[in-house]
């Protein structure tokens, strides 16, 4: 494998490739650090790789085992984490929005979970750029949360009848609705086309008309001058134990293992590959792993619930036509305490492929044999709409090491959720929200499909050391140089789809570490 950097340290090694890690690697390379980016799947091209086919694009999700257990055992894959240089940004919706002021002081607003120790004014600036740096396409007024708009691109259009079925049902029911903000071109940019409506969001986008750190941030980095490695799988985070301080990480490539030593080390990868990576890692000094002097590495892992409603109309819907999510309503969001529960949920109309349609309500909800084939061939007079919820943060949920191991010698990850009495009364609440809507439109609740998405958590940000696993910077309180970036240091998962949190974060903890880099630090 050929080598720019050889085994020479670097400035900074950053573990994967996708949406936290492609923002800490062109902000970082464009500071002039030496970057190296290491990511354990390949490096997709868009023209060559990726097709209108939903059975071979299940390759853009995580491909290796990984064990599930807990009352609720999650489905794992496609619906929540991403393979390859990318990560999950190259076959995500494209739904692009902010958290709300209250998801960052669960605890004091609610009485449940913990705050975060930073506030949404700390990433208010971030969340700015970075809609500006990708063009999102949004409202010119959005409702809900402490960013009103306008946003930077005009709202995408025209609508799918999905959304147009989905705005008509919260319209009779008195819910505001809106067109989602996405990170999908409305119009030209940067060199890529405006949407076409192709559809195949889920199945990575061919024309680059949907951002993804595939195109946009990894590139930026390497004109930048950092490395990207892709196929590159990292086993073991490397650490002096005098010191504390980590001196780089192990990884294989081809069968061939390798060191690549740093004065800094990022790990931006997965929320079950995170905690997975630095409990691989003990040593005697740190018997317990990396980072977890707290004991909370691979603790309080947060999906959010994702439950899908399908309801039959009597004239023609086309699920499969259009941007998948083109219309939502955060009406849900926030604690309304006669609900008989805290926190919300956003709802979105979510269309959606054949495939994902037949296998939603055979094995989500049990529908086989005849009734799955009249389904089927009526998919076009289906519509759809889909929760993201709230689920609370749980030291029961987790992510642990098993006695199996995979062909580099690794423990599999072992993943155990249920939800807890909060969660699904929410789920209850949304369900039935769901179902009012598409009736309210005309159509008639078939299907209740469970779900979950968006896993979250496992390695929580807080100020005090020992209930928590990283500061505010996303830097670890066992090691001076050892920095964690994504969803796995949310403390709270909010009731929307996180990516561009995770994104304004990685921004937030590019700056802190560009700043101490020029003080010498």
């Amino acid at each position: 494998m050929q080598r720019r950097f050889g085994d020479q340290e670097v400035d900074i090694c950053i573990v994967g490739a996708g949406a936290a890690g492609g923002v800490l690697a062109r902000d970082l390379a464009r500071a002039g650090l030496k970057v190296v980016v290491l990511e354990a799947g390949p490096f997709w091209d868009p023209q060559q790789d990726f097709a209108s086919d939903e059975l071979s694009m299940q390759k853009l999700g995580w491909q290796e085992t990984v064990l599930v257990a807990g009352n609720n055992p999650l489905k794992m894959g496609h619906n929540n984490t991403g393979r390859g240089v990318g990560g999950g940004t190259v076959h995500f919706t494209g739904v692009f929005l902010r958290f709300h002021e209250s998801d960052f002081r669960v605890y004091s607003q609610d009485g449940v979970a913990d705050d975060w120790p930073i506030s949404y004014a700390d990433l208010a600036p971030y969340y700015d750029r970075i809609e500006r740096e990708i063009a999102v396409s949004g409202p010119k007024h959005f409702p809900w949360g402490p960013f009103a708009g306008p946003y930077p691109y005009p709202e995408r259009e025209p609508l799918s009848a999905n959304a147009v079925v989905f705005r008509q049902g919260c319209e009779k029911l008195g819910i505001k609705s809106a067109v989602t903000p996405l990170a999908i071109l409305s119009a030209p940019f940067d060199g890529r086309p405006p949407c076409i409506n192709r559809g195949f969001c889920n199945q990575g986008c061919l024309p680059n008309a949907k951002f993804s750190t595939l195109i946009q941030h990894i590139p930026q980095a390497i004109a930048a001058g950092a490395e990207v490695l892709p196929d590159c799988t990292v086993t073991q985070v490397e650490v002096d134990e005098k010191s504390r301080r980590v001196t780089g990480v192990i990884f294989v490539h081809d069968g061939t293992e390798y060191r690549q030593p740093a004065k800094i080390v990022i790990l931006a990868n997965f929320v079950v590959q995170m905690p997975r990576l630095l409990l691989n890692s003990a040593t005697p000094a740190f018997p317990d792993g990396l980072a977890n002097s707290s004991g909370m590495v691979g603790k309080g892992i947060m999906p959010h619930s994702s439950y899908d409603v399908y309801a039959k109309f009597p004239e023609e819907i086309r699920l499969y036509k259009g941007t998948p999510v083109l219309a939502t309503t955060q009406d849900f969001y926030e604690t309304d305490h006669t609900r008989g529960f805290v926190r919300g949920y956003t709802l979105h109309a979510h269309g959606a492929r054949p495939v994902a349609m037949a296998t939603g309500i055979s094995v989500g909800a049990g529908t086989w044999g005849p009734q799955l084939r009249r389904a089927m061939l009526d998919f076009n007079f289906y519509a759809r709409i889909t929760q993201v919820g709230e689920v609370l943060p749980s030291e029961k949920n987790t992510v642990t090491l098993a006695d199996e191991k995979d062909d580099n010698g690794l423990p599999l990850p072992l993943v155990t959720f249920g939800y807890g009495d909060n969660d699904l009364k929410l789920i209850d609440h949304a369900v039935a929200k769901m179902k009012e809507i598409l009736t309210a439109a005309g159509g008639k609740p078939e299907f209740v499909i469970p779900d979950t998405a968006h896993l979250m958590g496992g390695c929580r940000m807080g100020a005090d050391p020992r209930t928590s696993v990283v500061d505010q910077w996303g830097r670890t309180h066992d090691h001076p140089n050892l920095y964690l970036a994504g969803a796995p240091i949310f403390v709270t998962g909010g009731g929307v789809n996180p990516t561009e949190t995770v994104m304004a974060l990685a921004a937030r903890t590019a700056d802190h570490l560009i700043q101490q880099a020029r003080r010498g630090l």
